[in-house]
Protein backbone atom coordinates (compact mmCIF):
# COMPACT_ATOMS: atom_id res chain seq x y z
CA UNK A 1 0.00 0.00 0.00
CA UNK A 2 1.36 3.40 -0.98
CA UNK A 3 0.29 6.17 1.38
CA UNK A 4 2.48 9.24 0.71
CA UNK A 5 4.54 9.15 -2.50
CA UNK A 6 4.90 6.71 -5.37
CA UNK A 7 7.51 6.82 -8.12
CA UNK A 8 6.81 6.44 -11.81
CA UNK A 9 8.51 3.04 -11.83
CA UNK A 10 6.46 1.84 -8.86
CA UNK A 11 3.26 2.97 -10.55
CA UNK A 12 4.19 1.12 -13.73
CA UNK A 13 4.78 -2.04 -11.70
CA UNK A 14 1.34 -1.74 -10.09
CA UNK A 15 -0.24 -1.39 -13.51
CA UNK A 16 1.58 -4.43 -14.84
CA UNK A 17 0.65 -6.55 -11.83
CA UNK A 18 -3.06 -5.88 -12.20
CA UNK A 19 -3.70 -4.33 -8.78
CA UNK A 20 -7.02 -2.67 -8.00
CA UNK A 21 -5.83 0.78 -9.03
CA UNK A 22 -7.28 4.14 -10.04
CA UNK A 23 -5.18 7.06 -11.25
CA UNK A 24 -6.44 10.65 -11.21
CA UNK A 25 -5.14 13.72 -13.02
CA UNK A 26 -5.94 16.79 -10.88
CA UNK A 27 -4.33 19.46 -13.07
CA UNK A 28 -5.87 22.91 -12.59
CA UNK A 29 -5.13 26.63 -12.96
CA UNK A 30 -6.69 28.94 -10.38
CA UNK A 31 -7.06 31.87 -12.77
CA UNK A 32 -8.19 29.68 -15.70
CA UNK A 33 -10.60 27.06 -14.31
CA UNK A 34 -11.08 25.29 -17.66
CA UNK A 35 -7.36 24.96 -18.36
CA UNK A 36 -6.90 21.86 -16.21
CA UNK A 37 -9.30 19.74 -18.22
CA UNK A 38 -7.75 21.05 -21.42
CA UNK A 39 -4.33 19.99 -20.15
CA UNK A 40 -5.71 16.56 -19.28
CA UNK A 41 -7.31 16.11 -22.70
CA UNK A 42 -4.06 17.12 -24.38
CA UNK A 43 -2.07 14.42 -22.59
CA UNK A 44 -2.61 12.24 -19.52
CA UNK A 45 -1.43 8.93 -18.09
CA UNK A 46 -3.15 6.04 -19.85
CA UNK A 47 -6.24 5.04 -17.91
CA UNK A 48 -6.26 8.12 -15.68
CA UNK A 49 -9.52 9.89 -14.90
CA UNK A 50 -9.81 13.66 -14.49
CA UNK A 51 -10.67 15.02 -11.02
CA UNK A 52 -11.94 18.59 -11.36
CA UNK A 53 -11.23 20.82 -8.38
CA UNK A 54 -14.43 22.80 -8.88
CA UNK A 55 -16.90 19.97 -9.41
CA UNK A 56 -15.40 16.81 -7.87
CA UNK A 57 -13.18 18.10 -5.06
CA UNK A 58 -15.37 21.07 -4.06
CA UNK A 59 -19.10 21.62 -3.73
CA UNK A 60 -20.02 25.03 -5.09
CA UNK A 61 -23.75 24.38 -5.56
CA UNK A 62 -25.91 27.20 -4.23
CA UNK A 63 -27.29 26.29 -0.83
CA UNK A 64 -25.45 22.96 -0.64
CA UNK A 65 -24.41 21.57 2.71
CA UNK A 66 -20.61 21.62 2.76
CA UNK A 67 -17.88 20.50 5.15
CA UNK A 68 -15.96 23.81 4.99
CA UNK A 69 -16.23 27.39 3.81
CA UNK A 70 -14.01 29.43 1.51
CA UNK A 71 -13.62 29.58 -2.26
CA UNK A 72 -13.41 25.79 -2.59
CA UNK A 73 -15.86 24.38 -0.01
CA UNK A 74 -15.29 20.73 0.78
CA UNK A 75 -18.18 18.45 -0.13
CA UNK A 76 -19.66 16.45 2.71
CA UNK A 77 -18.01 13.05 3.21
CA UNK A 78 -21.20 11.40 1.93
CA UNK A 79 -21.23 13.38 -1.31
CA UNK A 80 -17.52 12.79 -1.83
CA UNK A 81 -18.06 9.06 -1.27
CA UNK A 82 -20.73 9.07 -3.99
CA UNK A 83 -18.24 10.58 -6.44
CA UNK A 84 -15.55 8.07 -5.45
CA UNK A 85 -17.95 5.19 -6.02
CA UNK A 86 -18.96 6.60 -9.42
CA UNK A 87 -15.32 6.74 -10.57
CA UNK A 88 -14.48 3.24 -9.39
CA UNK A 89 -12.92 3.71 -5.94
CA UNK A 90 -13.75 1.61 -2.89
CA UNK A 91 -11.91 0.28 0.15
CA UNK A 92 -9.84 -2.15 -1.98
CA UNK A 93 -8.52 0.49 -4.40
CA UNK A 94 -4.99 1.86 -4.45
CA UNK A 95 -5.35 5.46 -5.62
CA UNK A 96 -2.58 7.47 -7.28
CA UNK A 97 -2.97 11.20 -7.92
CA UNK A 98 -0.88 13.65 -9.93
CA UNK A 99 -0.90 17.02 -11.66
CA UNK A 100 1.37 19.43 -13.54
CA UNK A 101 1.58 22.03 -10.76
CA UNK A 102 4.05 20.74 -8.14
CA UNK A 103 1.31 18.60 -6.56
CA UNK A 104 -0.55 21.80 -5.66
CA UNK A 105 -3.90 20.36 -6.72
CA UNK A 106 -3.54 16.59 -6.50
CA UNK A 107 -2.60 17.07 -2.84
CA UNK A 108 -6.23 18.06 -2.29
CA UNK A 109 -7.51 14.66 -3.47
CA UNK A 110 -4.75 12.92 -1.50
CA UNK A 111 -5.91 14.65 1.69
CA UNK A 112 -9.63 14.20 0.99
CA UNK A 113 -9.20 10.44 0.69
CA UNK A 114 -7.34 10.40 4.02
CA UNK A 115 -10.18 12.51 5.46
CA UNK A 116 -12.75 9.82 4.63
CA UNK A 117 -10.54 7.06 6.02
CA UNK A 118 -8.84 5.77 2.84
CA UNK A 119 -5.12 5.47 3.51
CA UNK A 120 -4.19 3.77 0.21
CA UNK A 121 -3.58 6.95 -1.75
CA UNK A 122 -0.25 8.33 -2.96
CA UNK A 123 1.01 11.31 -4.93
CA UNK A 124 3.00 10.51 -8.06
CA UNK A 125 6.36 12.06 -7.22
CA UNK A 126 7.26 14.52 -9.96
CA UNK A 127 3.81 14.43 -11.54
CA UNK A 128 3.15 13.93 -15.23
CA UNK A 129 6.67 15.08 -16.15
CA UNK A 130 8.22 12.27 -14.12
CA UNK A 131 5.91 9.74 -15.74
CA UNK A 132 6.76 10.90 -19.24
CA UNK A 133 10.45 11.10 -18.36
CA UNK A 134 10.33 7.44 -17.31
CA UNK A 135 8.72 6.44 -20.60
CA UNK A 136 5.26 5.86 -19.17
CA UNK A 137 2.37 5.42 -21.59
CA UNK A 138 0.17 8.47 -22.16
CA UNK A 139 -3.09 9.15 -23.95
CA UNK A 140 -5.20 12.12 -25.03
CA UNK A 141 -8.87 12.92 -25.32
CA UNK A 142 -11.76 12.64 -22.88
CA UNK A 143 -10.33 9.64 -21.02
CA UNK A 144 -11.77 6.24 -20.09
CA UNK A 145 -15.40 5.65 -19.16
CA UNK A 146 -15.89 5.37 -15.42
CA UNK A 147 -17.05 2.02 -14.02
CA UNK A 148 -18.77 2.38 -10.62
CA UNK A 149 -17.15 0.53 -7.74
CA UNK A 150 -18.87 -2.55 -6.33
CA UNK A 151 -19.14 -2.54 -3.35
CA UNK A 152 -19.46 1.25 -3.06
CA UNK A 153 -17.09 3.48 -1.12
CA UNK A 154 -17.99 3.99 2.54
CA UNK A 155 -16.35 6.72 4.67
CA UNK A 156 -14.63 5.36 7.77
CA UNK A 157 -12.84 6.74 10.82
CA UNK A 158 -10.06 9.09 9.81
CA UNK A 159 -6.67 10.28 11.07
CA UNK A 160 -7.07 13.52 9.08
CA UNK A 161 -8.35 16.47 11.11
CA UNK A 162 -10.37 19.33 9.67
CA UNK A 163 -10.55 22.59 11.64
CA UNK A 164 -13.27 25.22 11.38
CA UNK A 165 -12.71 28.96 11.17
CA UNK A 166 -14.02 29.32 14.72
CA UNK A 167 -11.53 26.77 16.03
CA UNK A 168 -8.67 28.60 14.31
CA UNK A 169 -9.89 31.94 15.68
CA UNK A 170 -10.01 30.50 19.20
CA UNK A 171 -6.43 29.27 18.82
CA UNK A 172 -4.92 32.61 17.75
CA UNK A 173 -1.96 33.48 19.93
CA UNK A 174 -2.14 30.19 21.81
CA UNK A 175 0.94 27.89 22.04
CA UNK A 176 -1.18 24.94 20.93
CA UNK A 177 -1.69 26.37 17.42
CA UNK A 178 0.94 27.28 14.82
CA UNK A 179 -0.47 28.21 11.43
CA UNK A 180 1.57 27.57 8.28
CA UNK A 181 0.40 29.46 5.19
CA UNK A 182 1.33 27.84 1.83
CA UNK A 183 0.63 30.85 -0.38
CA UNK A 184 3.29 32.76 -2.32
CA UNK A 185 5.26 35.29 -0.30
CA UNK A 186 3.75 38.37 -1.98
CA UNK A 187 0.22 37.19 -1.19
CA UNK A 188 1.16 36.29 2.36
CA UNK A 189 2.69 39.75 2.91
CA UNK A 190 -0.41 41.40 1.46
CA UNK A 191 1.42 43.04 -1.46
CA UNK A 192 -0.90 41.45 -4.03
CA UNK A 193 -4.16 39.50 -3.86
CA UNK A 194 -5.44 38.17 -7.19
CA UNK A 195 -8.18 35.91 -5.82
CA UNK A 196 -9.67 37.17 -2.56
CA UNK A 197 -11.17 40.56 -1.62
CA UNK A 198 -8.69 41.28 1.21
CA UNK A 199 -4.89 41.06 1.12
CA UNK A 200 -2.73 39.85 4.00
CA UNK A 201 -2.52 36.84 6.29
CA UNK A 202 -3.91 35.45 9.53
CA UNK A 203 -2.04 37.02 12.47
CA UNK A 204 0.81 34.84 13.67
CA UNK A 205 0.85 32.55 10.64
CA UNK A 206 4.22 31.41 9.31
CA UNK A 207 4.83 31.33 5.56
CA UNK A 208 6.10 28.33 3.60
CA UNK A 209 5.19 28.55 -0.10
CA UNK A 210 4.39 25.09 -1.44
CA UNK A 211 7.24 25.16 -3.97
CA UNK A 212 9.81 25.09 -1.17
CA UNK A 213 9.03 21.40 -0.74
CA UNK A 214 10.20 20.56 -4.25
CA UNK A 215 13.45 19.80 -6.02
CA UNK A 216 14.02 21.55 -9.37
CA UNK A 217 12.58 18.54 -11.24
CA UNK A 218 9.27 18.73 -9.36
CA UNK A 219 9.92 15.81 -7.01
CA UNK A 220 9.68 16.23 -3.25
CA UNK A 221 12.88 16.93 -1.36
CA UNK A 222 14.32 14.05 0.72
CA UNK A 223 12.58 13.42 4.03
CA UNK A 224 15.50 14.56 6.19
CA UNK A 225 15.85 17.83 4.28
CA UNK A 226 12.13 18.52 4.65
CA UNK A 227 12.36 17.74 8.36
CA UNK A 228 15.24 20.17 8.87
CA UNK A 229 13.47 22.93 6.93
CA UNK A 230 10.21 22.59 8.83
CA UNK A 231 12.04 22.52 12.16
CA UNK A 232 13.92 25.68 11.17
CA UNK A 233 10.65 27.38 10.25
CA UNK A 234 8.94 26.32 13.46
CA UNK A 235 11.80 27.16 15.80
CA UNK A 236 10.59 26.52 19.34
CA UNK A 237 7.06 25.67 18.19
CA UNK A 238 6.01 22.03 18.54
CA UNK A 239 5.31 20.33 15.17
CA UNK A 240 2.23 18.84 16.84
CA UNK A 241 0.80 22.37 17.08
CA UNK A 242 0.84 22.98 13.32
CA UNK A 243 -2.33 23.76 11.36
CA UNK A 244 -2.02 24.09 7.59
CA UNK A 245 -3.80 26.70 5.48
CA UNK A 246 -3.46 28.56 2.19
CA UNK A 247 -5.96 30.53 0.11
CA UNK A 248 -8.78 28.00 -0.11
CA UNK A 249 -7.59 24.71 1.40
CA UNK A 250 -5.90 23.34 -1.71
CA UNK A 251 -2.15 24.09 -1.90
CA UNK A 252 -1.86 23.77 1.90
CA UNK A 253 -1.99 20.01 1.41
CA UNK A 254 1.48 20.07 -0.15
CA UNK A 255 2.94 21.31 3.14
CA UNK A 256 0.77 18.82 5.02
CA UNK A 257 2.07 15.95 2.89
CA UNK A 258 5.66 17.19 3.14
CA UNK A 259 5.48 17.18 6.94
CA UNK A 260 4.15 13.63 6.84
CA UNK A 261 6.98 12.58 4.51
CA UNK A 262 9.39 14.22 6.97
CA UNK A 263 8.07 12.09 9.81
CA UNK A 264 6.50 15.05 11.62
CA UNK A 265 2.99 13.63 11.71
CA UNK A 266 -0.25 14.51 9.98
CA UNK A 267 -1.20 18.05 10.94
CA UNK A 268 -4.79 19.38 10.77
CA UNK A 269 -6.07 21.38 7.80
CA UNK A 270 -8.01 24.65 7.97
CA UNK A 271 -9.76 24.10 4.65
CA UNK A 272 -11.60 27.42 4.58
CA UNK A 273 -8.20 29.10 4.80
CA UNK A 274 -7.60 32.75 3.94
CA UNK A 275 -10.64 33.02 1.65
CA UNK A 276 -12.95 32.16 4.55
CA UNK A 277 -10.97 34.05 7.18
CA UNK A 278 -11.01 37.35 5.29
CA UNK A 279 -14.72 37.09 4.45
CA UNK A 280 -15.58 38.51 7.89
CA UNK A 281 -14.23 42.07 8.43
CA UNK A 282 -14.31 41.49 12.18
CA UNK A 283 -11.43 39.01 11.93
CA UNK A 284 -7.93 40.49 12.31
CA UNK A 285 -5.55 40.75 9.34
CA UNK A 286 -1.76 41.11 9.31
CA UNK A 287 0.49 42.36 6.53
CA UNK A 288 4.20 42.36 5.95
Amino acid sequence: MYTTLITADELRQLMQQGHALQVFDCSYELTQPKAGREQYETVHICGAHYADLDTALSDKRAGAATASGGRHPLPTPERFAQWLTAVGVNAQTQVVVYDRQNSGFCGRLWWMLKWVGHEAVAVLDGGLAAWQGAGGAVDSGAGPAAVPADPPFKPTASKARLLTVDQVAQGLGQPGQTLIDARAQARYRGEVEPLDPVAGHIPGALNRPLGLNMLPDGRFKPAEQLRQEFQALLGPCDPASVVHQCGSGVSANVNLLAMEIAGLGRAPLFAGSWSQWCSDPARPVSKG
